[in-house]
């Protein structure tokens, strides 16, 4: 197949057609055609499957989809993943393992990678998703593979993440990262010592082809200072004492209290990568989840209730206001 040939619009509307309908038969067909065409799994999982994804998502987040509609079109792409994996051949290369992070459960991103790289010749262990480190850690004494590919989608895991890098690092593995999760173009991969970084399946695969020697896992990342290490002990009680500060009704309580647990991570995240970004990008894109239980005074609340919990930490309550006054609803802290 020519480099500039690609699946055309028409495709990507006839597969969204069969996901909105549910229609696993259909949807495998118009893969296995694309196949018989001449285009590559690649061209099928990256370009068909991952993009309708992303589209999916969209709708699911305009609100134009239910959750329904979005788990019942999901789980006709598994399928289809499915039909395409069944094409590939014998490996004939190496042995890498592809993992997500723990606590991330939405495993298809994943599951592409795995399968693209899984057609360019290497053996595949897919581990699946929400991967815990000590589980991760002794699977890689036990098999030995060349790589792990690891998978982060939100930047509030990237503590977990770190500790997979690290567990991965102690093991004499590579860590290559891939999603969002790492910030953009993977800034953030790197700073907790993962090897490298691919934006899609087709750079994993590019990296893979890279040569490397088997001791060879990246530069070292730079310890954490002690305010990462105090926040991180006391991440239990600053999630208690915000929620108790806010004391949403009982019908939100939950979601508020997954979100602050989230907004927490967060922050232990960017004192531990160093980067105000982390935290203040994640405060905005959380914000109309949790002002939408309860208005932007309760985002405000929590924030604030931070910023007083950890004054001992000059620089780790400045992240606080500084994200609340980098998000467009902010306001500077009263008093």
């Amino acid at each position: 197949m020519s480099a500039e040939r690609r699946i055309g619009p028409e495709a990507l509307t006839a597969y969204l057609d069969h996901l909105d309908a549910a229609d696993r038969a259909g949807a495998v067909a118009l893969a296995r055609g694309l196949l018989a065409d001449g285009f590559s799994v690649a061209d099928v999982l990256v370009d068909l499957v991952a993009v309708a994804q992303r589209e999916i998502g969209r709708r699911w987040l305009a609100g134009s989809w239910s959750v329904a509609q979005e788990h019942a079109a999901t789980h006709v792409s598994e399928q289809v993943v499915d039909a395409v994996s069944a094409t590939i051949g014998a490996p004939r290369r190496g042995h890498v393992v592809m993992a997500c992070v723990e606590g991330e459960w939405h495993a298809l991103a994943a599951r592409i990678v795995a399968e693209v790289v899984r057609a360019a010749g290497w053996r595949v262990t897919f581990l699946g998703a929400s991967v815990p480190a000590r589980h991760l850690v002794t699977y890689l004494h036990q098999t030995g593979p060349d790589a792990v590919l690891l998978s982060c989608v939100q930047p509030n895991r990237l503590v977990r993440a770190a500790r997979m890098v690290e567990a991965s690092r102690a093991a004499g593995v590579p860590v290559l990262a891939g999603g969002p999760g790492f910030g953009p173009e993977g800034r953030w991969a790197t700073t907790i010592g993962a090897a490298a970084w691919g934006a899609s399946a087709r750079d994993a695969v590019t990296l893979l082809d890279r040569p490397r020697s088997a001791a060879d896992t990246g530069a070292p990342p730079p310890p954490p200072d002690d305010s990462y290490v105090a926040v991180l002990h006391r991440r239990r009680e600053l999630v208690r004492l915000a929620l108790s500060t806010v004391n949403p009704p009982q019908e939100t309580a939950e979601d508020v209290a997954a979100g602050i647990a989230h907004l927490v991570d967060a922050l232990i995240a960017a004192v531990r990568v160093d980067d105000d970004r982390l935290l203040r990008d994640f405060v905005g894109w959380q914000e109309e989840a949790l002002t939408s239980r309860g208005g932007r005074a309760l985002l405000d609340e929590v924030l604030d209730t931070l910023e007083r919990a950890l004054t001992e930490h000059p620089r780790v309550a400045a992240r606080l206001r500084a994200a609340r006054e980098g998000t467009p609803g902010g306001s500077a802290r009263a008093g």
